[in-house]
């Protein structure tokens, strides 16, 4: 498989394949996550069922001016009765993926993450992987993680690499780049990150990681300037071309994607892993673009 290098190229792959995924919208009464939804509906992407208040979403869709007809519609008001109903759909395979609209984080996630009737998989580290479309970048890069995991373990960091790359391998990457982020490149006990950094090296050459090539830590002009790398004199397997950025916090990863996407044009697709069924969970502040990606990344994720 020829590697998917943008955002893009990975909707007109999915459209060669016919792959139609179903999804269950919560709460769809957003602009954003109309338009995205509508949009990945005409583009044969997907089957979508917008869960929610009726009356609510009829009216929504016609003010933006989509069809109601293009979508299943089922009347539940209530956003956690909503949102339990979306992942009973899910557990029960009626939809392929989940996926957040006008709900609140905390509601969403309570049906997600709940024990008996969630969709966490036992033992399993919820994180978040995205793809990130970056015009300055010639290539994807994937990241993690922007959303869920404050200060990753490194147990939690050791799953993030491995979701990380296997989603790299779906895009077609064979044996992707991974720079463990930090802003230095040597570790030291004063930033205890870098430490972990360094057992998870360990870890890849005893042939305890999935395929990959791995350095860290790193700083992102060491990850992604194959210039810096030359002016700065730092041997590194990495080389300046990452396929993969994992972070030491929540707070480094979501400032970087969102400065991205504030100041540079990037777009992302990225969902929650850990669970059995893709979960879709963004800000309501991003693009619809960005939530069709979401769409697109995820569908290519789903089994």
């Amino acid at each position: 498989m020829t590697p998917i290098k943008s955002l893009d190229e990975l909707i007109l792959t999915l459209k060669s394949t016919g792959k139609k995924s179903r999804v269950a919208v919560v709460l769809a009464e957003d602009e954003n996550t109309i338009g995205a939804v509508s949009e990945a509906t005409d583009l044969g992407l997907i089957e979508a069922f917008m869960i929610g208040d009726e009356q609510k979403i009829v009216e929504k869709l016609r003010f933006e001016g989509v069809d109601p007809d293009k979508f299943t519609i089922i009347n539940i008001p209530n956003d956690a009765a909503a949102a339990k109903e979306a992942v009973r759909m899910a557990r029960t395979n009626e939809v392929d993926m989940v996926m957040k609209g006008l709900i609140g984080t905390d509601k969403f996630l309570k049906a997600v993450l709940d024990k008996e009737n969630g969709l966490l998989l036992p033992k399993a580290v919820m994180t978040y992987v995205c793809a990130l479309q970056i015009p300055a970048y010639s290539k994807l890069l994937f990241i993690s993680d922007p959303a869920v995991i404050p200060f990753p373990t490194l147990q939690q960091k050791v799953a993030m690499v491995g979701y990380a790359v296997a989603m790299a391998n779906r895009f077609g990457i064979v044996n992707p780049k991974v720079a463990l982020v930090s802003a230095v490149e040597k570790p030291s006990e004063a930033i205890p990150n870098t430490m972990v950094d360094a057992t998870i090296c360990q870890m890849a050459r005893r042939g305890q990681l999935p395929s990959c090539t791995i350095d860290g830590p790193l700083d992102v002009f060491l990850a992604c300037d194959p210039k810096s790398v030359e002016i700065k004199g730092v041997p590194t397997p990495v080389n300046g071309e990452a396929d993969i950025l994992i972070f030491p916090s929540i707070e480094a990863c979501n400032s970087f994607y969102k400065g991205l996407m504030l100041f540079a044009g990037g777009e992302l697709g990225g969902f929650i892993q850990g669970t059995s069924k893709p979960v879709i969970m963004m800000s309501r502040s991003e693009s619809a673009k960005s939530k069709l990606y979401c769409i697109a990344t995820a569908s290519l994720m789903a089994n």
